[in-house]
């Protein structure tokens, strides 16, 4: 193993926007990989990541003094 692979990943929660244009396209891309059950690379500000084929998904609703969010997850092991 690499050096590189051998590092354990620091925790982190983050948040990255992007244009429609952009979150449609990483959408469709993503898509594509689930009906394929094909894994899924993206990367998210700065670090690339692999999700894998056999990853769990779920969509989750959070409303509170009006607003909304809507969140689509997708879980996986390392």
């Amino acid at each position: 193993m690499t050096k590189r692979a051998t590092r354990k990943k620091r925790a982190r929660d983050i948040e990255r926007g992007y244009t429609r244009k952009q979150f449609a396209a990483k959408l469709r891309r993503l898509a594509s990989a689930v009906e394929r059950g094909r894994p899924f690379a993206i990367q998210v500000a700065g670090e690339r990541l692999h999700i894998s084929g056999e990853a769990s998904f779920n969509i989750e609703h959070e409303r509170a003094g009006g607003a909304h969010e809507l969140e689509f997850q997708l879980k996986w092991s390392d």
